[in-house]
């Protein structure tokens, strides 16, 4: 190589160098003037969605959002001050100055502190440790959103932020109509207990809506007018005639209904019997058939069973697990999950030559190697392994929204009724118990009521979040062939680059010797 080569290789380094530097020089200035947030996650879930964005343009006056942080909170926790910020940032700009955001600090101001009692927002206590030893410090991390009279507050922001765009964007909603729905809720006839079994279900219900028990007697078999949407979760006792026409008045005078039920009620040692509540007669006027059944599946949950003094889990087919393809992609209260279990869940079927095609969707079903179990109950994890009978598709969810035929008209009553309702042919999966290890189950819960109660817009933003992400499954082919790259893929991809680095450098020189 000559010294002239050399010198213009060194003085093109140079100007490389120089180049490089002026580029970074730009890109610094124009990153103070311009501000662009990319999210390449699959679901955007680190940015607001349009039916946020929606929200904002539609206000029609200025919502205030306060978010109180203290200054000394510890540092495990302040990061988050920069998330609710970046969130917030992105609520002014899509509103068109009709929100206002203010960052507060109340550290030592008493009176504020008061205030905030008052609100909701509560004074939390952290642990630090410095110099060997645990202190605690106190500090604050609430939101209060107001809109003309009205408040609404986030007591405390969670560390996890995945939900802050739903409490925000409800809140909002919540302080911006004139009214929210009221749930009914049935106490009676053997159903789940709101206070006992549904505690997660029922703090979820309580964010958005008000909330009241109601009880059918047969004193006062009717349900009052101030209700908007009626749960039905596990019924287990008869209703009687009565009962069932003041379900159907209710429908009738455009009451929404949603029915969580359980066509076999499973008992201790898994003793399984037809649940004969009545429930499916009301429905099978509408064209609704609950069946009395079991469903299984080859796709299921795994369930703890104890034998003895030895407990051990298993694959249980009666716990069908339904992943993407077993819901509906064009009904948006389930097109975005990923995972739910529906144990000893029960068929449902829509009767055509009642109700239009239209006028209803199925939400959720198995694969097609479902099969059902009618009689003769064998749900032990021993015997319930093997498909009995025909192995097809079922369906376990469904929603009408649309021309009903009157169960119960009474005289110069309309025989045709328009209706909405949505049938679940199992009432387990939403209580405490499932919720622990299926968080999803919460999510369809919530998004079934707010298809009949409030705003569709609120399903998409709380399904953003991903809590499950099943493994596809896969041919024995296609399974080893995943095997063998996990196993000589980077190995053969290092003596790739490295061949590929070595003609490379072999070609330079030869260049350079010419």
């Amino acid at each position: 190589m000559t010294k002239k080569t050399t010198r213009v290789k060194k003085t093109d380094l140079s100007v490389t160098i120089l180049l490089i530097l002026g580029i970074l020089v730009v890109a610094n200035f124009f990153s103070y003037k311009l501000f662009l947030r990319l999210d390449l996650t699959e679901n955007k879930i680190f940015s607001i969605s349009d039916a946020t964005r929606n929200t904002m343009r539609e206000l029609d006056d200025v919502v205030n959002i306060k978010a109180y942080f203290s200054s000394t909170l510890p540092s495990q926790v302040l990061s988050l001050k920069q998330e609710v910020g970046d969130v917030l940032d992105e609520y002014e700009a899509y509103s068109g100055g009709k929100v206002k955001v203010e960052f507060i600090d109340p550290s030592d101001d008493v009176d504020l502190a008061q205030e905030l009692a008052i609100k909701g927002i509560p004074q939390l206590t952290f642990e630090v440790y410095e110099k060997d030893k645990m202190q605690l410090v106190n500090g604050y991390m609430g939101i209060a959103i107001s809109y003309s009279d009205n408040i609404e507050v986030i007591p405390a922001v969670k560390r996890d932020t995945s939900d802050l765009e739903y409490q925000i964007t409800s809140a909002i909603k919540k302080v911006t109509v004139d009214e929210m729905a009221t749930i009914g809720y049935l106490s009676s006839h053997g159903t789940h207990s709101l206070t006992e079994s549904l505690k997660a279900a029922d703090q979820g219900l309580r964010e958005l809506y008000s909330v009241r028990e109601v009880s059918l007697s047969e004193e006062e078999p009717s349900i009052v007018e101030d209700i908007d949407t009626l749960l039905i979760v596990g019924a287990k006792e008869k209703f009687s005639g009565d009962q069932l026409r003041a379900i159907n008045a209710f429908v009738v005078r455009g009451g929404a209904l949603l029915i969580l039920q359980d066509g076999v009620s499973i008992g201790q040692g898994l003793m399984a019997q037809k649940n004969n509540t009545g429930l499916d007669t009301l429905l099978k006027q509408y064209g609704i058939s609950l069946n009395h059944d079991l469903i299984a599946d080859k796709r299921s949950g795994v369930a703890s069973f104890t034998q003895g003094f030895l407990t051990f889990s298993s694959d249980y087919p009666f716990w069908p697990k339904i992943t993407n393809a077993g819901f509906n992609p064009d009904a948006s209260a389930v097109s975005n999950l990923e995972n739910v279990i529906l144990p000893w869940a029960s068929s449902v079927v829509v009767d055509t030559a009642k109700i239009s095609e239209d006028s209803f969707k199925y939400l959720a079903f198995t694969t097609n190697d479902g099969w059902r179990v009618s009689d003769n109950f064998n749900i032990s994890p021993n015997g319930s392994a093997v498909p009995q009978g025909e192995q097809k598709r079922y369906n376990l969810a469904l929603v009408v929204n649309g021309t009903i035929t009157n169960a119960y008209p009474e005289e110069g009553a309309a025989e045709k009724i328009n209706g909405k309702i949505v049938v679940v042919g199992d009432s387990d999966f939403v209580t405490d118990g499932f919720l622990r290890n299926n968080p999803d189950n919460l999510t369809l819960f919530q998004n079934l009521v707010d298809t009949l109660s409030f705003d569709e817009d609120l399903i998409s933003i709380r399904s953003k979040g991903v809590t499950s992400r099943p493994v596809k499954e896969l041919s024995d082919g296609s399974r080893a062939t995943i095997r063998y790259l996990n196993i000589f893929g980077l190995t053969l991809l290092v003596i790739a680059l490295g061949m590929l680095r070595y003609f490379m450098r072999r070609k330079s020189r030869f260049v350079d010797d010419i």
